[in-house]
């Protein structure tokens, strides 16, 4: 690819541990992935991102490291990640690695040296801090709780963000900031193509005191964190043909324009997931709500305007390994017919953006969530905790496992449906997880025989992205963002324009007396007659 040519691309999450498993232990692995390179390239894609397959605990799904130049066992050798960098580049296939340096796991080398005594050097690799009144601050951690944890060997406190086994790095300390330079540049010279950046924009601390915030405005894009994401730039992939995302955690569109505007020279794109709160009460996650479809299209345009305007770039994304499947969250799986529709219709609203769109494992078949109905069937950590506490509230248990069953991470971490054979072709042996019972609807080998599945609509939208400017470069004009079901916006680019209309309700919609239907169709998913579209339709029309 070119130097900008990034920007065209498409991006395929691949949650390993879930993907594809060559050994029969009902967990995926590095081989898996390359078994299925094919599969990837028949898509359409351009990139392949892989969650954290360093070597680590596992207590955060490897995004706590304790080893970042050791590929983790229970995935592979670093022999097998070298056959999947060769071989998937010899399908035109880019590697992006997902990398956390923000923090590390507590059983990482430099954490164990820095409570082995006050007087090591790599005590200053992470905020330690005296108190003699409980934690430092009332800061609380992202997994609840306060984010300070005493070590009793050392009689301080160490500041974690996240998870008590995650200890945050201090960037302000130079000699950390050039050992993270050499753990990316190891992988740039190993012969990856890219980087995904967990948490990237909490990097930078400012003062440690209490807050009535729980702490997020001393740390959420902190004071020295553009400095330093340029500096990171400089000392690592900045000069190379290396495609960036930053996962951004509660931030704000001047930031983000600032954290990918390219002369600058931080970050190709960014994460948020502001959209993906529309379903949250009050902020509360672990609630039984809808979503909120005008929300959703205001914080949506918000982000597409904002970032165009301001020579930013987004990520653009329905799913990832932390999220429900959409086409259960935003679309209809209560039917088949509706679960296809939905599907397609959400794909083609998502894909005609602007912005660099992933594709989450399973959602290019219109993967649903699981719907258990036990909470023995659930193994993440959060959603056990979510269960415990809603419990302690009095919630009765159907309630509980409602609420799971719309907002639990495990809802996207079931195995991909390759087949409708026993355990849906992912394993020989007993998944790690339950596998849904809708494989003999949903799955890979039945969507490629057929024309008009979900994973046609899927290749479809890659084709057009890599073919037509217009998607990449477009302005993009709001449209009716007050209707109720219809999510309607424009494209425009060198006196094309392309005018995409979605229906996201399950009913047929008259479409408003001023839209023009007639033009050459771009695409379409469902049907327009007498000025109504089909449940669930969707269609982009090129008006000259």
């Amino acid at each position: 690819m070119a130097q900008q040519d990034w920007k065209k691309s498409v991006v395929y999450q691949i949650y390993p541990k879930s993907f594809n498993d060559t050994t029969g232990n009902g967990e995926g692995d590095l081989n898996g992935i390359i078994e299925k390179l094919d599969y990837l390239q028949y898509l359409g894609v351009d990139y392949i991102w892989l969650t954290p397959i360093y070597e680590s605990p596992m207590n955060d799904n490897g995004y706590d490291i304790s080893n970042y130049f050791k590929i983790n066992e229970q995935f592979g050798t670093i022999e097998d990640f070298e056959t999947l960098v060769k071989e998937a580049h010899q399908r035109d296939l880019k590697v992006m690695m997902d990398i956390v340096i923000n923090h590390t796991s507590t059983e990482h080398q430099w954490f164990k040296e820095a409570i082995s005594s006050k007087d090591n050097p790599y005590r200053d690799f992470y905020f330690f801090r005296p108190s003699q009144d409980g934690p430092p601050t009332n800061w609380e951690s992202k997994f609840g709780g306060n984010a300070w944890q005493y070590d009793e060997h050392t009689e301080e406190y160490y500041l974690h963000l996240f998870d008590v086994t995650q200890a945050d790095l201090n960037w302000d300390n130079e000699t950390v900031r050039k050992a993270l330079y050499d753990v990316v540049n190891h992988w740039i010279d190993f012969g990856v193509d890219g980087f995904r950046f967990d948490v990237i924009n909490l990097i930078s601390k400012g003062e440690f005191k209490d807050s009535p915030k729980i702490g997020k405005e001393f740390y959420t894009d902190g004071p020295r964190v553009h400095e330093y994401l340029h500096e990171l730039n400089r000392n690592t992939f900045g000069d190379k043909d290396m495609m960036t995302v930053g996962e951004m955690s509660s931030t704000t569109i001047d930031n983000c324009i600032k954290y990918t505007q390219p002369e600058r020279q931080e970050l190709s794109s960014v994460f948020n997931f502001h959209h993906l709160k529309v379903d949250y009460v009050d902020g509360e996650k672990w609630t039984n709500a809808k979503f909120d479809f005008l929300k959703l299209k205001e914080i949506l345009m918000e982000w597409q305007v904002g970032i165009n305007k301001g020579g930013g770039w987004n990520a653009i994304f329905w799913c990832n390994h932390d999220q429900p499947r959409v086409v259960s969250r935003f679309g209809d799986d209560s039917t088949e017919e509706n679960r296809q529709a939905s599907a397609k219709m959400l794909a083609i609203a998502l894909h005609m953006l602007q912005g660099t769109p992933y594709i989450y494992q399973g959602e290019e078949i219109g993967m649903t969530d699981p719907h258990f109905d036990s909470i023995q069937q659930y193994r993440d950590v959060e959603s056990l905790n979510a269960y415990e506490n809603l419990k302690h509230k009095g919630i009765d248990e159907e309630e509980i496992l409602t609420i799971l069953g719309q907002k639990s991470r495990d809802n996207s971490r079931t195995p991909i449906q390759w087949t409708s054979n026993e355990q849906a072709g992912f394993t020989t042996g007993t998944p790690w997880i339950d596998i849904p019972n809708n494989i003999n609807k949903i799955n890979v080998e039945d969507a490629m025989e057929d024309e008009h599945s979900i994973l046609q609509t899927y290749r479809q939208l890659i084709a057009l992205r890599h073919e037509h400017d217009i998607i990449t470069y477009g302005d993009i004009e709001p449209m009716y963002m007050e209707h109720p079901q219809l999510f309607i916006y424009r494209r425009n680019y060198q006196n094309r324009s392309w005018l995409v209309i979605a229906n996201f309700s399950k009913e047929a919609v008259k479409l408003p007396d001023e839209i023009d239907t007639n033009g050459d169709i771009v695409i379409q998913n469902g049907t327009v007659e007498n000025g109504e579209i089909s449940p669930f339709g969707a269609i982009v029309i090129e008006h000259s």
